[in-house]
């Protein structure tokens, strides 16, 4: 059965994926920041196997996955986490710099370099769950943006240097959906959230599904999904 690697699986479009995954018998390994974390998630979303590597730091993910033990085979590695911290450049810290770009960016690309061997060999799929601010930066959204940016330009190099290899990589760009996320976003906002009003996060999750179920002799590059009313 296909075995997937997961990030962002606790909660919003990573963890709707890892459940549908889980669901139709697909086996699904997530990377939570910590042993607690991964408990929780174990406990939550039974089926689950974990492992533990922050994305916050992904200096020490190397060392941490070292000491663990990895999928022989990943069929797929997407990921799903991400965080956001809105501002004016004139407002944001440097420390809420450092945060975006490192967990939606330099993470990423560390997390994808350390498991490529593997990847290499099951002629894998690699999914990031980049933004609409991945395309287009709007006021207030700058290090995020330019995190998500920058994951475009990941899976872009990343496409092209490993096409030889077998992997195939997708880029899926999200528009508002309802996650945790975005909750926290509207509250920087100041604006009343409601669920219902924005992408539900299984539709992004079906997106990805087509991306990671196309047969073989095709790959779906870039595919960006926004609310449909």
């Amino acid at each position: 059965m296909p075995v997937h690697v997961i990030t962002g699986a606790g909660s919003g479009i990573g963890a709707a994926l890892t459940r549908v995954l889980l669901d139709r018998g697909d086996d699904v390994v997530t990377l939570a920041r910590n042993a607690g974390r991964a408990k929780q998630i174990a406990s939550e979303i039974p089926g689950v196997s974990t492992l533990v590597g922050d994305l916050e730091n992904p200096g020490r993910l190397a060392w941490a996955l070292s000491k663990q033990h990895l999928p022989e085979r990943i069929d797929s590695l997407v990921h799903a986490a991400g965080v956001v911290d809105l501002g004016t450049v004139g407002d944001l810290s440097a420390a809420s710099w450092l945060q975006q770009l490192t967990v939606n960016l330099m993470a990423p690309a560390e997390l994808t370099r350390l498991l490529l061997p593997v990847l290499r060999v099951s002629g894998a799929r690699i999914v990031f769950v980049n933004s609409g601010a991945g395309l287009r930066a709007n006021p207030e959204w700058s290090a995020y943006a330019a995190s998500k940016h920058g994951l475009k330009a990941l899976a872009d190099s990343l496409r092209a240097e490993e096409r030889a290899n077998g992997v195939q990589v997708t880029s899926v760009y999200p528009g508002r959906t309802a996650t945790p996320m975005q909750q926290k976003v509207h509250h920087q906002e100041g604006i009343e959230y409601v669920a219902e009003r924005f992408i539900d996060p299984m539709s992004v999750v079906t997106s990805i599904l087509t991306a990671l179920d196309l047969p073989r002799d095709a790959e779906i590059t870039d595919l960006s999904v926004r609310p449909g009313k």
